[in-house]
């Protein structure tokens, strides 16, 4: 990975979580920021078709950091996964540049069958604690998933998803509401 994706990674959880006190300690401590790193490296070998290595090495990750990503995910640059201890993201998932998930989140499938059975995730989506976003959905730009969310549905972008299963709303387009970016608040 270049100096310059470790560089954003590092600026990306240091602006999404004020606890970060410095880039040394999210370098060091910060074990969403390992599993993405962790990742990248598996995808680059399921992408030479080293599927076993790829594989064991994911769940050698998986198993230091708590967060499981299958090698064959596509996901964007600075994803930020904060407090990553149960995160799920299934093989055909898509996830964009800039989202950021919460602890215990899942981008799961809902098919045996070998085809595209997991969630597309669009730029700057922000994903609570505990959601699940399950199937073949697309979720679009700058929309926020409440916490314990259960999505099942595509949702449009500026989109606000809530509840079980999720309900679609969309955004406030007052300027209060682009300071509530933190999907607890939409429990």
């Amino acid at each position: 990975m270049p100096f310059t994706g470790i560089r954003e990674d590092i600026r990306m959880a240091r602006q999404n979580d004020p606890a970060a006190r410095s880039s040394a300690e999210v370098f060091l401590a910060y074990s969403g920021v390992h599993a993405v790193w962790g990742y990248r490296v598996a995808h680059r070998l399921w992408l030479w078709r080293w599927f076993l290595a790829a594989r064991v090495y994911s769940q050698l990750v998986r198993s230091l950091t708590g967060v499981e990503i299958h090698p064959g995910a596509t996901i964007g640059r600075r994803l930020f996964i904060d407090h990553g201890m149960g995160v799920v993201i299934g093989e055909t998932a898509v996830v964009g540049d800039d989202v950021v998930l919460y602890h215990g989140v899942t981008l799961g499938g809902t098919s045996s069958v070998q085809e595209r059975r997991h969630p597309t995730i669009g730029d700057r989506v922000s994903v609570g604690a505990g959601a699940s976003v399950l199937g073949p959905v697309t979720i679009g730009h700058d929309s926020i998933i409440g916490a314990n969310a259960v999505v099942v549905r595509d949702a449009p972008p500026n989109s606000v998803l809530t509840g079980i299963p999720a309900r679609v709303r969309p955004r406030a387009a007052s300027p209060v509401a682009e300071t509530f970016t933190d999907p607890a608040i939409y429990i």
